[in-house]
C-alpha cells in the first residue's frame, strides 16, 4: 500500500488511484451483477454461473495467448509454475462451491462475519506461503479492522447449522490461500492475463462436474422458459468477471495479497456508511453498526501507517552543481600543496640478488 500511493511519481499515483478505483467498482459491480441474477431474477444456479465465467476468461483470452509475446513463454511457465497455478484454480473453486453451500445451511449475515477475517487468514497463510511476516503493528491492524466489520455487519443473530460454519469457514481459508498463493505466483514474473488464462480451465474442471451433480437437472427445465435472458445474464456477467479478475490480480501484483483483502474489507464499510447516508437508510445506522465502522477505520489507518513507515526511502541524489562544485574545492586545494619531487628508486638489497 505504501508503493501504491507514492507521491514521487504524479503520473504513476494517477494510476494507481485509477487501479484501486477499478478494483472497487468492479468489484462492487460483480457482487450487485451476481446477487441480483441470482437473487432478484431468479438464475439459481451459482456453479453455472462461476463455470460460465471461468470458461469465458479462457475463450477471450485464448487469441491473445496464441501471440508473442505470450506464445514463447507458456512451456516454460507451466513447467516451473503448474503447481502453484493448479492450487489457484482448485481453491477458487473450492471457495465458490464452499461460499454457496454454507448459505444454505447459515444466514448471510453469519456468512458475512466469518468471511471478514479473510485479511488476517491471508496474513497467517502468507507467512507460510509467501515467506512475508507481517510486524506486531501489522497484525494489530488487521485484526482491528477484521473486528471491525464483523461487528458492523453482524445483524445480531447466530443461526446456522455446525456444517454450515464449517463449510464457510473452508471457504475463508480456500480464499486466503487462492489469494496468497497467487501472489507467490505473480512475484515469479507471471502477468496477470497469464495467470487468469491458465486458472480458468482448471476452475472449470473443478466446477464442470458440481454443476452436472447439483444444477443440471433444475437448469434443464429453467432454460426453457428463459433461454434469452440467461444468455444475457450469463453474457454480461462473465464480461464484468473478467474484467474483476484481471484487476484483482494486477492489485496483488502491485500491493499484496492482504493489502488487497484489506481494501476490500474498507468497500464493505464504505458501502455501509454510504448506504445510510445515501439510501435513506439512517435508521440501520445503529450504535452497534457505528462501533463497527469505527473499529474498522482505526484498524484501516492503523495498517495503512505501519505499511508507510516501512516503505524504503529513496536515495538522496547529489545536485549535480554541488558536486561540480566539491570537485573544484578539491582541485583547488590539490593545487595549494608543494609540489613534490619523485623520489629516485633505491637499488635492490644484496640480500635479494641470487649467486650462481
Amino acid at each position: 500500500m505504501s508503493d501504491l500511493f507514492d507521491t514521487s511519481d504524479k503520473g504513476q499515483l494517477a494510476l494507481n488511484v485509477l487501479l484501486v478505483a477499478a478494483y472497487l467498482g468492479l468489484n462492487s459491480i460483480l457482487n450487485l451483477t451476481n446477487k441480483w441474477a441470482l437473487g432478484v431474477y431468479g438464475f439459481t444456479f451459482p456453479l453455472l454461473l462461476t463455470t460460465c465465467h471461468m470458461a469465458f476468461s479462457f475463450c477471450v483470452l485464448l487469441p491473445f495467448m496464441l501471440r508473442e509475446p505470450f506464445r514463447s513463454k507458456h512451456r516454460a511457465t507451466l513447467e516451473k509454475q503448474w503447481k502453484g497455478l493448479v492450487a489457484i484454480g482448485v481453491y477458487m473453486a473450492a471457495n465458490v462451491s464452499l461460499n454457496n453451500l454454507s448459505l444454505v445451511l447459515i444466514t448471510l449475515s453469519l456468512n458475512q462475519v466469518i468471511r471478514s477475517a479473510i485479511p488476517v487468514c491471508t496474513a497467517v497463510l502468507a507467512v507460510f506461503i509467501e515467506k512475508k511476516v507481517p510486524t506486531g503493528e501489522e497484525a494489530t491492524g488487521l485484526i482491528v479492522l477484521t473486528l471491525g466489520v464483523m461487528v458492523a455487519v453482524w445483524e445480531g443473530s447466530v443461526s446456522g447449522s455446525v456444517t454450515g460454519l464449517a463449510l464457510c469457514c473452508a471457504g475463508t481459508v480456500c480464499n486466503a490461500a487462492m489469494m496468497s498463493t497467487a501472489g507467490k505466483v505473480m512475484s515469479e514474473k507471471v502477468d496477470v492475463l497469464r495467470l487468469t488464462f491458465y486458472t480458468a480451465p482448471v476452475s472449470c474442471v473443478v466446477l464442470l462436474p458440481l454443476f452436472l451433480i447439483r444444477e443440471s437437472q433444475r437448469f434443464a427445465v429453467y432454460w426453457v422458459d428463459h433461454s434469452t435472458g440467461v444468455l444475457l445474464v450469463l453474457v454480461c456477467s462473465s464480461i464484468v468477471a473478467l474484467s474483476y479478475n484481471v484487476i484483482h490480480s494486477l492489485m496483488i501484483q502491485k500491493t499484496s495479497a492482504v493489502t488487497t483483502t484489506v481494501l476490500g474489507e474498507v468497500k464493505i464499510i464504505g458501502l455501509l456508511v454510504l448506504s445510510g447516508l445515501l439510501l435513506g437508510e439512517k435508521k440501520a445506522f445503529t450504535v452497534k453498526m457505528t462501533v463497527g465502522v469505527t473499529l474498522a477505520m482505526i484498524g484501516f489507518c492503523m495498517y495503512s501507517h505501519t505499511k508507510l513507515k516501512l516503505r524504503p526511502q529513496p536515495a538522496r541524489t547529489v545536485d549535480a552543481a554541488s558536486s561540480t562544485k566539491q570537485a573544484g574545492n578539491i582541485e583547488e586545494g590539490a593545487a595549494l600543496l608543494p609540489a613534490q619531487e619523485p623520489q629516485p628508486i633505491p637499488p635492490p638489497s644484496a640480500s635479494l640478488v641470487h649467486r650462481n
